[in-house]
């Protein structure tokens, strides 16, 4: 989900090879509703495909938390013929350049949106652990960086991300240091650092290898 509390979203299926979506024909598009209101991003939305033999093509939308589904059948006759394929095809060949450089200001743009939104989660849950200079620092160049996100310039606006980003990675370095400023190990009478033992040789622990899965 693009939003918090977001209970609905919209699956649009196209046909085309265009890179924005309003360049390519619309086959069919429906909602799935029902979604509970949980933080953006945290609902997980899987969207299936199934074309069978005859050309009819199904298309699934399901919560992957409560199991709700929704769907929609585009029949062969709803798809576009072979010379009509073909010019697209060349549509999108001629208009490759131009399409990128949309789709790439549409990226940065979606990155600029996320950052402003983790950036304000970050600032509200460690309010009372920022110094008052460094949250006004912060505040400054997030509300330049919303500025450049309702403007044009994306050259503009990837350079606010990058500032902005400076700033956002001090906080994280002083809540970190904060955190372990009283988790220091104690030191031995020899002016040395203990690591809690009684001097015996210290047994290495067992390391086991793991693969894990980002889930966004």
């Amino acid at each position: 989900t693009a939003a918090d509390n977001q209970t609905s979203v919209e699956v649009h299926v196209l046909q085309g090879e265009r890179e924005m979506a309003r360049d390519n024909r619309t086959l069919g598009r429906f909602h799935l509703d029902g979604i509970p209101p949980a933080p953006r991003g945290v609902p997980q939305i899987e969207v299936t495909f199934d074309i069978d033999a005859n050309g009819i093509l199904n298309v699934k939308a399901q919560d992957k938390g409560t199991g709700r589904e929704q769907s929609v059948t585009i029949t062969a006759s709803s798809t576009l013929g072979k010379e009509e394929v073909d010019r697209l095809v060349k549509e999108a060949e001629a208009h490759a350049g131009e399409d990128r450089a949309k789709r790439e200001e549409v990226e940065v743009r979606n990155q600029a949106d996320h950052m402003i939104h983790q950036a304000e989660k970050v600032i509200k849950d460690n309010a009372d652990r920022i110094p008052e200079d460094l949250k006004a620092e912060v505040n400054t160049k997030l509300e330049a960086l919303k500025a450049a996100a309702k403007g044009s310039d994306t050259k503009a606006l990837q350079q606010q991300m990058d500032e902005f980003n400076e700033s956002l990675q001090k906080i994280g370095q002083h809540i970190y240091q904060g955190a372990g400023a009283g988790g220091g190990g104690g030191t031995s009478s020899d002016g040395g650092q203990s690591d809690g033992t009684t001097g015996e040789p210290k047994k290495e622990e067992d390391v086991v290898d793991a693969d894990y899965r980002e889930v966004n």
